[in-house]
C-alpha cells in the first residue's frame, strides 16, 4: 500500500513515487509519503533528531512492514542548487534515500550505490 497526504499548499514534482517505492521497499510494504511544511518539519526534526531546523525529509520505520517519509518541499527547493540538482532531481534522490534508511541502510557508500542503481533505473 502507499498512501500520499498533502499537508501543505503547493505541488510536488511528477515522479514515479508508486513505482520507486515499489523497486525499493517491495509491493507489500506500507508507505505513508507526507508532504509538509517547515514549520512541522523543525518540529520533528527537533524532537526526534534534536535539531532546531527544518529538514528536507525525515523516514520513521513503524514495523518490518510499515514506514513514513515527511517531505518539506520548501526545504528540497532551497537545498537542491546547494548539491548542484533540480528541484525534481533532488526531491527524487531525497524520496529514494528515505525509503534506503527504511530499509536499514545507514549513511555510507553501500547506500550510495544503492541509490545511484535506481537513480539509474528511473532516471533520476
Amino acid at each position: 500500500m502507499f498512501t500520499i497526504h498533502k499537508t501543505i499548499k503547493g505541488r510536488p514534482p511528477i515522479l514515479p513515487f508508486l513505482k520507486i517505492k515499489e523497486a525499493v521497499l517491495g509491493k507489500k510494504y506500507n508507505l505513508e509519503l507526507i508532504y509538509i511544511g517547515s514549520t512541522r518539519s523543525k518540529t520533528l526534526n527537533e524532537k526526534y533528531r534534536g535539531k532546531k531546523k527544518p529538514a528536507n525529509i525525515l523516514s520513521f520505520p513503524i514495523s518490518k512492514d510499515m514506514g513514513e517519509i515527511f517531505i518539506d518541499l520548501n526545504e528540497i527547493k532551497k537545498t537542491a542548487t546547494k548539491y548542484g540538482e533540480n528541484y525534481r532531481t533532488f526531491t527524487g534522490l531525497l524520496f529514494i534515500h528515505g525509503m534506503l534508511h527504511l530499509k536499514g541502510f545507514a549513511h555510507g557508500s553501500r547506500m550510495e550505490g544503492e541509490e545511484i542503481k535506481i537513480r539509474k533505473k528511473f532516471n533520476i
